[in-house]
């Protein structure tokens, strides 16, 4: 074992997405390299201890090494997640504090939105070389550039920013640990949200998308293609929208047949589809918990 590939995996999720989780696992380890195994962290935001039982039976433990990671043990003392207008939930600002808890001797990290699907060996996405960028990622399926008009940087003038500037999805990050903590990405993201909270529609995004412009490495779009988009043999299915676990589900099917065929893999075989009324529950739980913080209690940035 010792001479195999390891590969170093981040994933955040809670309980409603947790089923997600499990066929994003099977997925990996399904077309996984004989020579690699997965160091995987799951930053957890009010994991069951049920679940996680029926996580470790479901997973290859000869593949995946699974480590959790409470929420509360990742955020600094003195940080307040920002309170944005979005029905996203708090845990998207997570992926920022990923660099806070990895080993010093990890050089790089994949991070994967728990909402994938991985089509072939991770391996290969590993090995991309980014050693002169901060990140590796794969340019939006659909807000292409920063002057897009409903998802890119609306005030991209304000930070002498090109309009046509290439816009990345956060789903997917390629990160070289150490150019992240010399650029300070972790403090200048949650400041950049903190002072341009009316133009952060897609929070985590926005500030990435302009403290990397030019600090990141655009890779293969096969890496990051979202369910809604046919397209043949994809590398990564990234079911953005309506999740496969829905019966409103309205992407490309055959994707949703791909994610049941890992998913009938798991404990959770058999599990019946969510209806819509749960989905809007979700959505509106999101926005409480946010309305619940202290009014515009932030990270007092020059204190830190």
């Amino acid at each position: 074992m010792n001479n195999k590939e390891i590969i170093t995996i981040v994933v955040i999720s809670d309980a409603h997405y947790f089923i997600l989780l499990a066929a994003l696992i099977k997925s990996i380890e399904a077309n996984l390299d004989k020579n690699c195994i997965i160091d995987l962290w799951v930053i957890e935001d009010g994991i069951n201890s049920d679940d996680k039982i029926k996580l470790k039976k479901s997973i290859n433990s000869t593949i995946t090494n699974l480590h959790w990671k409470e929420k509360r043990d990742i955020i600094p003392k003195g940080i307040v997640l920002p309170r944005d207008k979005t029905s996203f939930p708090t845990n998207i600002y997570y992926r920022f504090f990923i660099t806070n808890f990895i080993s010093p001797t990890v050089k790089k990290v994949i991070y994967l939105d728990v909402d994938m699907i991985v089509n072939v060996d991770i391996l290969k996405l590993w090995q991309i070389d980014i050693s002169d960028y901060v990140v590796g990622a794969v340019v939006d399926n659909n807000v292409k550039t920063f002057d897009n008009e409903w998802g890119g940087i609306k005030n991209y003038k304000d930070f002498n920013l090109p309009a046509k500037a290439k816009y990345f999805n956060s789903g997917l990050l390629l990160i070289n640990i150490e150019k992240w903590k010399e650029n300070d990405i972790t403090k200048e993201a949650v400041k950049c949200i903190r002072e341009n909270i009316k133009y952060a529609d897609y929070p985590d995004q926005y500030a990435l998308n302009i403290l990397l412009y030019n600090k990141w490495l655009e890779i293969d779009p096969l890496w990051n293609i979202f369910a809604s988009n046919d397209v043949e043999n994809p590398y990564i299915i990234h079911f953005t929208g309506r999740k496969p676990i829905y019966k409103s589900y309205t992407n490309i099917m055959k994707y949703k047949k791909i994610f049941y065929n890992y998913i009938n893999l798991t404990e959770w075989r058999g599990t019946p589809e969510i209806n819509e009324i749960s989905r809007y529950f979700k959505k509106i739980k999101n926005v409480l918990n946010k309305i619940n913080f202290k009014k515009y209690l932030f990270l007092d940035i020059d204190n830190s």
